[in-house]
């Protein structure tokens, strides 16, 4: 369905809006040009609205009050409600600044808030000016670049644009002694390179652009940090030797602490292979504390000795009663635990 059919549709609201719509009852909608805002003269431009409001019709209008709005009815598609506005083929009469609005279902006399405004341009009525880049159009990274736009036409106004941006900046013409208009475009120190083209305007039609410049592709070489030093790098290279030294100083902490770690854990190891070893001994290697034997056992303990056959019972001096020279016979001892205090002497048969 063309534009045409699907405005007639909105006629009706018209009769109401025109004298006076109520604006402002819903959030904004949004307003994109495809495939941008600049257009070519008798190209066209699709001027997309959209909103995530299920807006039943959205209304396209420009500056110019007097001019009916477009209207379309909304399409739901992902969520969002849009519509598609064909604007074109280009002329100076459609050149300029749009906005829409959208209206939900039984509300159709309540508007939204407008879009933000979008400017569209038309390009190829005059003559195209120069572009060019005053220390050359390839650049050290970081150097400082101007790129010049100039033409004996005196434009008003130029513009500057760069492609895959969708930006664009703009400054007035001034006379040179030469007999061109021109304009001095500062980017500041560049790190990334690009193409670039310009235009001229007059002051009493901005939305009429000349043709556009032969594009001027600047190139960026070499590393920013090594080809421009920073002002600040004495200082940063003082920063990092701090930092090397408290790195340093917190790697022989962490050393010497290791190595403390290390020896208390030997020092462990080797006390509790020492106690291991203290209880693999034989009971008659360990050194008994007689002292703490009678006090804690007062009974006296008996033995009896084999001495040629010959069993006799004797009570066991203490060892710091005993003399210290060994005897020379071979004395064995049992432990009688239920022997009587006096004891018989028995003979061998």
């Amino acid at each position: 369905m063309s534009l045409m059919v699907v405005s007639m549709a909105c006629v009706g609201f018209f009769l109401v809006q025109r004298a006076c719509p109520h604006m402002g009852n819903h959030r904004k909608p949004s307003l994109l040009a495809h495939p941008g805002p600049v257009v070519k003269s008798g190209e066209r431009v699709i001027l997309q609205c959209w909103s995530d409001i299920m807006f039943e019709h959205f209304f396209l209008q420009t500056e110019e009050i007097s001019k009916d709005p477009l209207c379309l009815v909304g399409q739901i598609h992902d969520g969002v409600s849009k519509a598609n506005f064909s604007i074109g083929p280009m002329t100076p009469a459609l050149a300029g600044t749009y906005r829409c609005y959208g209206s939900i279902p039984h509300s159709p006399y309540e508007w939204s808030a407008s879009s933000d405004p979008l400017d569209i341009v038309i390009t190829g009525l005059y003559e195209k000016p120069s572009l060019s880049a005053q220390s050359g159009p390839t650049v050290q990274a970081g150097e400082n670049v101007t790129l010049s736009c100039s033409s004996r036409r005196s434009y008003d106004m130029y513009h500057l644009s760069r492609e895959a941006r969708g930006h664009e900046c703009r400054l007035p013409a001034v006379s040179k002694v030469n007999g061109t208009f021109q304009a001095d475009f500062p980017l500041g120190p560049v790190t990334h390179g690009g193409t670039y083209r310009c235009f001229g305007s007059f002051r009493d039609s901005p939305y009429e652009w000349s043709n556009s410049s032969d594009p001027l592709l600047v190139s960026v070489t070499g590393n920013p940090s090594n080809s421009w030093p920073s002002p600040t790098e004495p200082s940063s290279k003082s920063g990092i030797r701090r930092h090397l030294h408290v790195l340093t100083g917190t790697s022989v902490v962490i050393i010497l602490f290791i190595l403390l770690l290390f020896f208390l854990l030997y020092r462990w190891c080797s006390n509790k292979k020492n106690a291991a070893v203290m209880d693999q001994e034989p009971a008659g290697d360990r050194t008994v504390n007689t002292e703490d034997s009678d006090e804690q056992d007062p009974q006296e303990v008996t033995y009896a000795q084999l001495d040629h056959c010959v069993f006799t019972q004797r009570k066991i001096t203490r060892p710091s009663q005993r003399p210290k020279t060994p005897p020379t016979d071979t004395i064995v001892y049992t432990e009688l635990p239920n022997a009587e205090p006096r004891s018989k002497v028995v003979s061998c048969p």
